[in-house]
């Protein structure tokens, strides 16, 4: 039971975090300032993108985990979120973390939290 709880609180902290992404959009592209409108939406289609990503991870730990915590599936789906999550970290902390805005510097921190629950969870 505490395995599921830590995949639960992992699945639920990488929903919340891109359901976060897909509100500030707009402010995030007038923060650029004056650019191309093609760039607008480079940016636009990236955030929403970062955003739906991560909601749909959360959402297929979470769902794996309600249909059958314990199926070779489930293993593979929690194994590959914490991978890809990493992954993003990674990314995020070489990117994003540079930027002095606080939000971009949770992203590593909260995809690195959520794949470490999600691995443990499943190990346990």
């Amino acid at each position: 039971m505490a395995n599921m709880i830590l995949i639960y609180i992992g699945a639920v902290i990488t929903i919340i975090w891109g359901v976060a992404h897909l509100f500030p959009t707009k402010n995030v592209v007038k923060g650029f300032g004056e650019i191309s409108a093609d760039n607008k939406n480079i940016i636009t289609m990236e955030w929403i993108v970062e955003g739906v990503a991560l909601f749909f991870i959360g959402a297929l730990v979470a769902g794996v985990t309600i249909i059958d915590s314990t199926s070779v599936v489930s293993g593979f789906v929690y194994i590959s979120s914490a991978i890809i999550l990493i992954v993003l970290a990674l990314v995020s902390l070489f990117t994003g973390f540079k930027v002095n805005f606080l939000p971009f510097k949770l992203c590593p921190v909260l995809f690195t939290t959520s794949a470490v629950l999600i691995f443990l969870g499943y190990y346990i």
